[in-house]
């Protein structure tokens, strides 16, 4: 899932070998902490955080197959 998460961000970005990815497990949930260029941040949220929700459901999608809970934060 991380792998997906990077490739799916670094898409998006102007600065895709600026992006950070930390996460937190913590039971059955991980969280998923994004450092990115500040200039970026817009790009990644998208209108409305149209652009965030999509990745948010699409990771929530995978994980729930495999009984796991999944969350994505914007690091600032």
């Amino acid at each position: 899932m991380d792998e997906f998460l990077r490739y799916v961000v670094q898409q998006l970005v102007e600065f895709p070998d600026e992006v950070l990815i930390k996460h937190r497990q913590e039971g059955d949930k991980t969280t998923y902490f994004l450092s990115l260029q500040q200039t970026d941040v817009g790009r990644l949220i998208g209108k409305g955080g149209s652009t965030i929700q999509t990745i948010r459901e699409l990771l929530r999608a995978s994980a729930e197959k495999d009984g796991r809970k999944v969350a994505v934060e914007i690091a600032e």
